[in-house]
């Protein structure tokens, strides 16, 4: 029976053993903060995949452009989950709060936690992410400095905050 870590901010050793060195931080015991994003938009993207660039030893990033291509990356056997989802909330096709509710209800993916980062404010859009479980929302700042503060924040917290559960039997 294969488990996860549990991880609390430091790799806790699941019977003796420890993380392997492509989980960890680079020059650290602590472990490496996989977040998923999904984005439409390309230049929003690319503008994500820059600012985490500087976190690139302790921050592993992947991106999908919809959230059809996030639920099958996610439900690749055997691939590693995301500590964290960041999730773009008006896409074409499956929404963002499509795809968190295929989360959220997913026996094997409900235990991530789901940030949306999106460019509303509507409290209806709020409300109803809060609604289906979201563990956040960010409203992405419209300049490059703000934005790089909130993944700074984002970072900061959830390098902070890695939970995994055990595997299912």
């Amino acid at each position: 029976m294969v488990q996860k870590e549990v991880r609390l901010g430091f790799p806790a050793p699941s019977s003796g053993r420890l993380l392997p060195q492509s989980e960890m931080r680079y020059g650290s015991r602590m472990p490496l903060l996989r977040v998923l994003l999904v984005d439409d938009s390309p230049a929003d993207r690319f503008l994500a995949q820059e600012v985490f660039s500087a976190h690139g030893g302790t921050v592993s990033l992947t991106l999908t452009e919809s959230g059809d291509t996030a639920l099958a990356h996610l439900n690749t056997p055997d691939a590693p989950l995301p500590d964290v989802l960041l999730l773009d909330l008006n896409m074409p096709g499956m929404s963002g709060l499509d795809v968190l509710t295929e989360v959220k209800q997913s026996p094997t993916l409900h235990h991530i936690p789901v940030v949306m980062l999106t460019t509303s404010h509507a409290r209806l859009d709020i409300e109803a992410a809060y609604a289906l479980q979201a563990s956040g929302y960010l409203v992405k700042s419209s300049d490059f400095g703000s934005f790089l503060q909130q993944i700074e924040a984002f970072v900061t917290y959830w390098s902070g905050h890695l939970f995994a559960l055990p595997a299912l039997p």
